[in-house]
């Protein structure tokens, strides 16, 4: 074994080492931030229209419901 193949073995070596060090470290990252994240979108997302659009649409549910009970009076 000469030196030059020795050398490269060792260089080989350390660059793998350094690659499983960066990967540990970036895992750790991501897990980290996985865990304690602030974002939590449930509480961004829409449950349904507010009472604001009841108040504008409850005409139409008014009259919606009128027709809906007269038609199951009528097929009765």
């Amino acid at each position: 074994m000469t030196l030059r193949t020795a050398s490269r073995r060792t260089i080989a070596n350390r660059r793998t080492a350094c690659r499983r060090r960066y990967t540990v470290v970036e895992a750790w990252r991501m897990l980290v931030k996985d865990l304690f994240d602030p974002y939590r979108p449930e509480l961004y997302y829409m449950r349904g229209p507010g009472p604001k659009w009841r108040e504008k649409h409850s005409q139409a549910y008014a009259s919606a419901g009128r027709e809906i009970g007269e038609f199951a009076q009528a097929s009765i």
